[in-house]
């Protein structure tokens, strides 16, 4: 699993357009429709933490775990800025640790894409099961296949921006299901060259993401001990289709004889 490094200094910066606070709101509606209005709960991928403020904001005590040092490093100067007490733990997801367990784990922005071998994942929902408490959920998005294919395909996008710009040559191998973008990303620095001119420093970046579909989500769910619970399409409450792009998840913890 790639973790960001370059990205993350102006991660943020790019992802402005999307509406965390709508996202985050829908989120808390599933959590609630689930009894969990406060107690612990860990956000893996977490990223520069965006989503974990907003829990933190809406009462939950947060656990946020992220791959990405660089990424939590920018998540640790949030959470200075607003004071919330949130916990921050450089892990891999895939064998990440807690001090004990927790009322629920969400995982969302794809994150889960980012474990490209089934049997990594299926580690991942086995350490979620271990976890949670006994009436506690487990809640993540992913992007579908159809979304890879069809919105994302092989495509070159670039965005400028006034202290950065990115180029992303994105690439999806059906066969395979990996969807790779190479990332170039230059970036201002804050002193200029010795001519005068504004100096860009270049990073490159390859990330890698695994399509799949709701059925391997299920049954990689049920084979690491957990139960499905629900399936929804991306920010609503209606059933996924063949052309959702984004589908939201609610596991339960397993049955214990």
């Amino acid at each position: 699993m790639e973790a960001y490094t370059g990205f993350a200094e102006v991660y943020d910066t790019f992802m402005d357009n999307v509406p965390y606070e709508e996202w985050g709101a829908y989120l808390c509606g599933l959590l609630e429709e689930y009894g969990i209005r406060d107690g612990i709960v860990a956000d893996l991928g977490c990223g520069t933490g965006t989503m974990t403020e907003y829990l933190a904001e809406k009462g939950y005590d947060m656990i946020g775990i992220d791959a990405s040092e660089e990424m939590l490093e920018i998540a640790q100067e949030k959470k200075e800025k607003s004071g919330y007490e949130i916990l921050y733990l450089l892990q891999d997801m895939r064998e990440f640790e807690l001090y004990g367990t927790v009322r629920a784990i969400i995982s969302v922005c794809d994150s889960i894409n980012y474990i490209t071998v089934p049997g990594d994942l299926r580690q991942v929902f086995h350490w979620a099961d271990n976890y949670l408490d006994p009436d506690g959920v487990f809640i993540f998005d992913f992007n579908t296949e159809y979304k890879y294919r069809e919105v994302l395909g092989d495509q070159t996008i670039a965005e400028n921006r006034e202290t950065c710009s990115f180029i992303w040559d994105n690439y999806y191998y059906e066969e395979e299901r990996i969807n790779e973008y190479e990332l170039s990303l230059f970036i201002r620095e804050e002193e200029q060259g010795r001519d005068g001119y504004e100096m860009y420093r270049r990073y490159q970046e390859t990330h890698y993401q695994r399509a799949y579909t709701l059925e391997e989500m299920q049954e990689l769910l049920e084979a690491a001990g957990m139960r499905f619970l629900a399936a929804y399409d991306a920010f609503t409450k209606e059933r996924p289709t063949d052309t959702s792009e984004r589908i939201y998840v609610i596991a339960g913890k397993g049955e214990r004889a």
